[in-house]
């Protein structure tokens, strides 16, 4: 696996080194050994799965907030995602800025995002599917979000989102 860091302290691009032949390849996708020799926190305590049927899908911004904070890899795994991370922790150099990578199936790229820091993603084809795994369970009292058109993150995004939830929709705004 190769590791290059992302423009958010802590946050990393991961890329597989696969084996190729005439059946196809072989990659390791996860290995905690690896991401240990990083210093990263192994992310599987629970994984997860998003599956959105249209293009134009936006999730996010989520996270959990302390004691429940998680690091996550994430990785699309069928079609394709614009994937975005917020900075929120006010101690960091990278404090409210955003980093966005497309993940696609095809690249078989992963992000990993540190505590604090705030994930979201529009789909950029129909039927994208993302694989979640985090370093703790999900703790319905601790989530909470950020708007994902937030004036002061001024996120760039690739498409205008057509299908968002309620509840994405009504996040507050960093300066509220």
């Amino acid at each position: 696996m190769i590791f290059t860091p992302a423009l958010l302290g802590g946050a990393w691009v991961i890329d597989m080194t696969p084996a190729a032949d005439e059946r196809g390849l072989f990659a390791r996708s996860f290995c905690a050994a690896e991401f240990a020799a990083q210093g990263l926190t192994a992310p599987v305590n629970q994984c997860s799965v998003s599956f959105n049927s249209r293009r134009a899908t936006l999730r996010g911004l989520h996270f959990q907030a302390e004691p429940h904070g998680e690091e996550k890899l994430v990785r699309c795994t069928s079609g394709a995602i614009f994937d975005v991370i917020a900075d929120l922790r006010p101690q960091s150099p990278t404090y409210r800025q955003w980093f966005g990578i497309e993940l696609t199936a095809a690249n078989r790229r992963a992000l990993y995002i540190p505590r604090g820091v705030a994930h979201g993603f529009v789909s950029l084809v129909d039927g994208s599917e993302v694989l979640y795994m985090m370093s703790a369970a999900f703790a319905p009292d601790a989530a909470r979000g950020v708007r994902w058109n937030d004036p002061a993150l001024a996120i760039r995004w690739p498409l205008q989102p057509l299908i968002i939830s309620a509840r994405d929709a009504a996040y507050p705004l960093l300066d509220s």
